[in-house]
């Protein structure tokens, strides 16, 4: 019987194969009490297999093909330090000898007490990384009970293989790698999962939040997987399997002329020379970069230097992490982001303490502005890397004037000691402020004098003008980037910024989102960052466009409230 199962698209194209489910470590774990003899013993048990999993993560670190994505090393190293962390290493230890559990109860009370603290966090990419965590424990979980990962299936080379599982890690993933997998569809995950990011690293097609499929789908089903649209079909019958791989064919074809497109200039039919900028989470990044044809950093996240640590990174590690970038682009620009993270952080140096709604709450700007020590530390060794390049600095979720006149005084201060301490820097370091709260965009006039540039995350500004947390199934299907309030936020924006010859982007998904470059386009966006991964496909639609000519249709939609119209003038805004 042919159905179909609807999830989150996360990495385009069209993949047909036979599914192999990928079984992995249940968290349900038996609770029993030991006896009072037994405690040390249990403990040698449970750090035995901490070194266990360390072994195996190393392992895999320092076997990485040299075709494997860069998020690769990152996220292994990301599970290497949450297993090192003492919340997750030690802390069980306290609970066996406490109340005399075993191993695996233990780890498993230390991982949900983790859990709660992930689930606090607004950021949807951070609160995914409780994933992470779920992941390094089923590894432990695996030492302790002597379970192997499970393998691929023997089957002729020639059939193509979809995996098809609960959830994925990096390690699992990378494990795979050399199989040849087609694609692969999970139960979890979220636009900003470490399963997307693998997956538009490895340019695979996925499809991720599928929630029930691998309870429902049996091993060796023929699926097809739509990572365009999100859509997973499961034994299609022989009219729709000819016409997915027709699809199939083109997508190829398409995705190899699009890596003709690299060293080509974007821009569009009427000579409009549009800025093409490469989103990116640590410096491993960099190989993707340059593949992509990112003409620099639009946006480099600073968030994986603060997690899983016991302690904040220093001026000179904060400094390093930014110079290897900074000179890797050989003087093309570089926007570092200051900290974007609050009160919700589950880190203990982090932690200001429990809030009942973190995303009104103590995060971004206004986390580093109420710890100004941490904040001048990470602007002192942004300043010191701006000798080395066209070093910007970023500065999140600002909301008005004051914040920005704060901030300005603790950079003021941080020039000043480099000053007296000899150290250079850039005396003119650009400084920009995101656009993601609603206020900032209405206020624009208010904050933009002190700024000399503006970024536009369209990911927070639409899920705080529109009240929705894209992250939470009840309501994720009322995110939506066409609502006519959004679009106003962003045209205003844009037209304010461009009247005022102050450098405005978008960095939010948005910016890699094929529907909108053109709407953007006519709203006079020159400037886009986005995962380097669809820089090509962007780059492709602006050498297509006549800018002048979306203008008209553009204004048609910005004075139209009905949404299916917007959405109908959209379309007819893409066919051209």
């Amino acid at each position: 019987m042919s159905y179909t199962i609807h999830g989150i698209a996360v990495a385009n194209g069209i993949a047909i194969g036979r599914a192999h489910l990928f079984s992995h470590s249940s968290i349900e774990v038996t609770h029993y009490t030991i006896k009072e003899e037994q405690i040390d013993q249990e403990i040698v048990r449970f750090k035995d297999a901490i070194a266990d999993a360390r072994d195996e993560l190393e392992t895999l670190q320092a076997n990485i093909p040299d075709n494997a994505p860069t998020e690769f090393s990152a996220f292994l190293q990301l599970h290497l330090m949450i297993l090192n962390d003492g919340t997750l290493s030690n802390e069980p230890t306290n609970l066996i000898r406490h109340q005399q559990c075993n191993a695996e109860w233990a780890l498993r009370l230390q991982m949900e007490q983790l859990i709660e603290q992930f689930q606090l966090i607004e950021d949807p990419y951070l609160r995914e990384r409780q994933a992470d965590v779920v992941q390094v424990v089923e590894r432990i979980l695996k030492a302790l009970t002597g379970k192997k990962s499970a393998a691929m299936p023997t089957w002729d080379k020639d059939e193509e293989i979809i995996l098809v599982a609960h959830d994925l890690g990096p390690a699992d993933m990378l494990v795979f790698k050399n199989q040849a997998f087609q694609a692969f569809i999970t139960d979890m995950g979220g636009a900003t999962s470490h399963t997307a990011i693998l997956a538009r690293g490895l340019s695979i097609p996925s499809v991720v939040a599928l929630h029930h499929a691998w309870h429902i789908i049996k091993e060796g089903e023929l699926l097809i997987i739509d990572g365009t649209c999100g859509v997973v079909i499961v034994n299609p019958d022989e009219t729709v399997l000819t016409e997915y791989r027709v699809k199939q064919e083109q997508w190829n074809e398409q995705k190899k002329k699009l890596k003709k497109l690299r060293l080509t200039p974007a821009k569009s039919l009427d000579n409009e020379e549009i800025l093409l900028l490469a989103n990116i989470e640590s410096p491993q990044d960099m190989d993707t970069v340059k593949k992509s044809g990112a003409l620099g950093v639009g946006l480099y996240r600073t968030e994986f230097l603060f997690m899983n640590r016991i302690t904040t990174p220093g001026e000179e590690e904060q400094f390093k992490a930014y110079r290897k970038v900074v000179e890797s682009m050989k003087g093309q620009p570089i926007i570092i982001r200051t900290l974007d993270i609050g009160a919700d952080k589950p880190i203990d140096s982090l932690s200001t303490g429990h809030t009942l709604n973190p995303a009104l709450g103590l995060r971004a700007v206004r986390y580093c502005l109420s710890e100004p020590h941490l904040f001048k530390i990470q602007l002192r060794a942004i300043l010191r890397v701006s000798q080395f390049g066209d070093v910007h600095c970023l500065i999140p979720m600002i909301s008005s004037n004051h914040e920005v006149n704060q901030t300005m005084a603790i950079i003021h201060q941080a020039k000043k000691e480099l000053l007296e301490e000899g150290i250079a820097f850039n005396q003119h370091l650009p400084v920009g402020a995101m656009i993601e709260v609603p206020a900032a965009a209405l206020a624009l006039p208010l904050i933009l004098d002190s700024l000399d540039f503006i970024s536009i995350g369209t990911n927070d500004l639409i899920q705080y003008t529109l009240a929705i947390d894209r992250s939470d199934d009840a309501v994720a299907h009322l995110y939506n980037p066409a609502h006519p309030a959004i679009l106003s936020l962003l045209a205003n924006t844009i037209a304010f910024a461009n009247s005022t010859n102050k450098p405005v982007s978008v960095c939010g998904e948005m910016a890699g989102d094929p529907r909108f470059t053109r709407l953007l386009l006519g709203m006079g966006l020159k400037e886009f960052s986005m995962h380097p991964a669809h820089i090509p496909e962007i780059k492709q639609i602006i050498l297509n466009t006549d800018i002048e000519k979306t203008k008209k249709i553009t204004k048609k939609i910005l004075k139209t409230y009905d949404f299916e119209k917007i959405n109908a003038l959209i379309s007819e805004l893409n066919q051209h």
